[in-house]
């Protein structure tokens, strides 16, 4: 997972040991409310989401690669992609505090920042309701917004309890298979424990791979036989695959994915991103598997 994400964004930026050394130590690790909050980097683009649903963006210097929603998010500066972070970049907007949402790398830069005079605070990442209501509370209170955060987490809640009941009727479950990339002729998919996952099942789908965690390579047998109904994907990520192409390989052709020629694709940030956004994607998704099924 993190090679495929390497070769789509590119290589990382190498760490100086010789920069590590120069700066001062401090434990910012276990920060919950960050001192300053005039200038904070956010890493993850449903960090950069939250703080802006909140009313807070005035705070922000900075934003990662992956922080493309909403559009005014874009007008700041980018410190590259949250996987593949340097701490020069980060460190080059003089932010007075980093909030990052877990996963967020390579573990070297990330150890690096935490050693620095700068607060660092991570947010989990869990691929549910209450994750997503998690990392709103933990933004608002970093930001010295807590009464704003529990208003938006209500709203937020009863927005993905309405959108989770629309496919509750349903009984004809869909097989879905998350295709992350296809390369080679070679598949990778999403297990459990994983944010196609996790969007998946509140869409009311079934994951088609449930051998595994995390997200790997499969065989052509373990593509037939997952036999799925739909082939989910997301639209920018990576190397284009047409329909021709996805739909040219033995394995994926074979099943009644491949037999319908059933695909979706959705903006990955707004399919995978688990933040305020993520209500009406489970209704988009849920549209787009079951059609009329779904109710108001």
């Amino acid at each position: 997972m993190a090679s495929f994400f390497k070769r789509v964004y590119g290589p990382a930026m190498g760490l100086s040991l010789a920069f590590a050394a120069l700066l001062p130590a401090h434990a910012t690790e276990g920060t919950e409310v960050f001192a300053d909050n005039s200038k904070i980097a956010a890493i993850g683009g449903s960090i950069t989401e939250i703080v802006f649903a909140l009313g807070e963006q005035s705070r922000l210097v900075a934003r990662d690669s992956t922080s493309r929603y909403p559009e005014a998010a874009l007008g700041l500066p980018d410190v590259g992609y949250m996987r593949q972070l340097s701490p020069e970049g980060v460190l080059s907007v003089n932010p007075s505090g980093i909030l990052a949402l877990h996963g967020s790398g390579p573990k070297e830069a990330v150890d690096v920042l935490k050693k620095t005079s700068i607060p660092f605070i991570e947010v989990p990442e869990r691929y549910d309701r209450e994750g997503i209501l998690e990392k709103i509370h933990i933004v608002g209170k970093a930001l010295g917004a807590d009464a704003k955060a529990d208003a938006l987490a209500a709203e937020i809640d009863a927005k993905l309890e309405a959108a989770e009941k629309q496919t509750a009727s349903i009984k004809d479950r869909k097989r879905i298979l998350f295709v992350l990339s296809l390369q080679g002729g070679k598949i990778l998919a999403a297990g459990s424990q994983t944010a196609a996952d996790g969007i998946i099942k509140l869409s009311g789908g079934v994951n088609a791979i449930d051998g595994f965690s995390g997200y790997k390579q499969l065989s052509d047998e373990a593509v037939i036989t997952a036999r799925p109904d739909v082939i989910l994907m997301m639209n920018n990520a990576g190397p284009a695959v047409s329909d021709d192409q996805l739909f040219a390989s033995p394995s994926i052709s074979s099943t009644p994915a491949g037999v319908a020629r059933k695909v979706v694709r959705m903006d990955g940030g707004y399919l995978l991103g688990f933040g305020p956004r993520t209500a009406d994607a489970i209704h988009d998704l849920a549209v787009s598997l079951y059609g009329g099924q779904v109710t108001d």
